[in-house]
């Protein structure tokens, strides 16, 4: 079984349909799964699909990782 690759920011942005600043803006404010390998950024694209599957990039999300409530 071959490893799965590591992914730039570019790819993983082409990826998601995103741009680059929305990359860097969810590591910092919502634990977008990446790892920094000297000054770059690399990611598996498993890790971030599981990311976006369990609500990491929901836009109601606070950073704190709690859902706010709604006011009806």
């Amino acid at each position: 079984m071959t490893a799965e690759p590591w992914v730039s920011v570019d790819q993983i942005a082409e990826h998601l349909g995103v741009t680059r600043d929305s990359i860097y803006r969810w590591i910092d404010r919502k634990h977008l799964p990446a790892h920094r390998v000297g000054r770059l950024w690399k990611f598996k694209v498993s890790e971030v699909d599981d990311w976006v599957r369990a609500g990491g990039a929901d836009e109601e999300q606070r950073s704190d990782g709690q859902t706010p409530s709604r006011k009806i």
